[in-house]
């Protein structure tokens, strides 16, 4: 019988170190925690990054997970208790809607898409099933943050608000204030604070302990979500109605 590969075991190592680095590992850090000599960790890391499962920072010089890994994990999101529960939920209101609906969680301080239904039109559209979103620039992740207390922004600083468009809330404070009022409405929204044109809406989904383990949003143009009054509040009791019925199935009591 064959015996184990150690040059696998290895990086399979460092695969799982960078999963717990939220803020990517230097070459020092990685070489010190795997207990090995750095040219050795950094031709592994050479060769993870050429197969896509790590990525390096070009400003820090930092390593963390690349897209690869994530793609990889799509399999396990399809088994995935909030994904197959919210399925025919997340198609009834693409339709409902007529926008493109996604699901998220939290991952290592951002949002995983484990769910994503496309707009129902003709239109050339992307997978997004693995991708990670910024929470402070989006609706689901403004849900996370107001609603999950593991997303919860204590240490947050200014330099952790990277600004994508003109829109984004930069000021820690400002972020506060909007995640206040998340609660105290039920949803988020986000204004074209990701991408220029394009607004979106989410809500949190609970499981039966009443715990926030994801959101549910849906996002469009602004000219069609929004008319001069704002945001199209029929759209966001679409959004309502869907994290609530995902979140009974869960186990969640009616609210």
């Amino acid at each position: 019988m064959a015996g184990r590969i150690q040059s696998i075991e290895r990086a399979a190592a460092i695969l799982r170190l960078l999963a717990g680095g939220a803020r990517g590992l230097s070459l020092a850090e990685i070489s010190r925690t795997v207990e090995l000599p750095k040219g050795t960790v950094l031709g592994l890391l050479r060769t993870l990054q050429h197969v896509g499962f790590v990525e390096q920072d070009s400003e820090t010089g930092h390593y963390q997970l690349g897209g690869g890994v994530l793609r990889l994990g799509t399999r396990y999101l399809d088994g995935n208790e909030l994904r197959t529960r919210a399925l025919n939920w997340a198609d009834s209101l693409a339709a409902r809607s007529g926008e493109s609906v996604r699901i998220g969680t939290l991952h290592e301080a951002q949002v995983l898409v484990v769910h994503h239904v496309f707009r129902p039109d003709d239109t050339r559209q992307t997978l997004d099933v693995g991708s990670l979103l910024p929470l402070h620039a989006t609706a689901l992740g403004k849900t996370l943050m107001a609603f999950d207390p593991l997303a919860a922004p204590l240490d947050l600083a200014e330099d952790d608000l990277k600004s994508f468009t003109n829109h984004t809330i930069t000021e820690v404070s400002a972020l506060l204030d909007e995640l206040e009022e998340i609660r105290h409405q039920g949803w988020a929204a986000e204004m074209e604070e990701l991408v220029e044109g394009e607004v979106a809406i989410a809500a949190p989904i609970r499981d039966r302990r009443g715990m926030t383990v994801g959101a549910i949003g849906l996002s469009g143009a602004v000219e069609r979500l929004c008319n001069g009054d704002g945001l199209i509040m029929e759209q966001v009791s679409y959004v309502r109605d869907a994290a609530r019925s995902i979140s009974r199935d869960l186990g969640a009591h009616p609210w």
